[in-house]
């Protein structure tokens, strides 16, 4: 008879994994094939201008972006569900979000230097908020990962980075407000999808890579809540190995003694 083998895939995950391998190759395309570059024509000198083909990083950046907040808002969420109820299943979403959060916050930072380097001339600027809050907020949740690592009682453990979750959220709000709050200390262009000046082809790309992205990272998020749950699982079938094993290595002297005492009969 064999044994049934955990693992953290299904018929719906791998659906949706798939989904998100199509519409990954399909944004590509769209992105980089599809849409127009950013060129426009100056009305006085007709010369041209804007961010020619460098723009299309429009549609990987921005989505992956919004789904960073929404991880960690997640992984800040699960947290407080955690520390209410005290269950593994909010403490394990937490800890899944905020991987697939710091992932995607990578991303980001990797997507918007290399946008950066022919719009501003420069991969970094120290100085611009937008760029400077979304370091600190990376740093931040990877302080989170950090301590999710250290050999400490697993409940302790889970409240202490329940807390720092909680904290490193607030980040959050500085980052998406920064280029309003301080428009004279970024490079970053203040939002052109809330004032619709996002249009036609353009604008059904950038609402592709939302959904794409969704998709990646639901399935991200999926597998990693899995995997925790399992970690979880063998961490709790360990104790109580250990202590079974305990148990009975109490109980082997009485045993002992019992065999002992069967063995001096008449």
């Amino acid at each position: 008879m064999t044994g049934r083998r955990d693992t953290t895939g299904s018929a719906g995950s791998r659906l949706l994994g798939v989904s998100a391998l199509v519409g990954v190759a399909v944004l590509l395309l769209f992105a980089f094939v599809l849409t127009d570059p950013d060129v426009r024509v100056h009305p006085t000198t007709g010369e041209e201008f804007g961010q020619f083909d460098a723009v299309r990083l429009l549609y990987l950046h921005v989505p992956m972006a919004v789904l960073t907040y929404a991880a960690y808002i997640l992984c800040a969420a699960a947290s407080v569900g955690y520390l209410v109820r005290r269950t593994p299943w909010w403490d394990v979403t937490a800890y899944a979000a905020a991987e697939v959060g710091t992932v995607f916050c990578g991303l980001v930072l990797v997507t918007g230097s290399i946008w950066g380097r022919p719009v501003w001339n420069t991969w970094w600027e120290w100085g611009d908020v937008r760029l400077m809050t979304t370091l600190v907020l990376f740093l931040l949740f990877l302080g989170y990962l950090a301590l999710r690592r250290t050999t400490v009682d697993p409940r302790h453990q889970a409240r202490r980075a329940a807390v720092v979750a909680l904290v490193a959220v607030l980040d959050i709000p500085l980052v998406n407000r920064s280029v309003e709050w301080w428009e004279n200390r970024t490079l970053h262009q203040q939002s052109t999808l809330a004032e619709l000046k996002i249009q036609d082809l353009t604008l059904f790309t950038l609402m592709l890579g939302f959904v794409v992205f969704g998709l990646v990272a639901a399935w991200l998020l999926l597998h990693r809540f899995r995997v925790g749950w399992l970690e979880q699982a063998a961490a709790e079938h360990g104790v109580a190995m250990a202590i079974a094993e305990r148990h009975a290595e109490l109980d082997m002297p009485d045993v002992d003694a019992a065999v002992g005492d069967a063995g001096d009969g008449p």
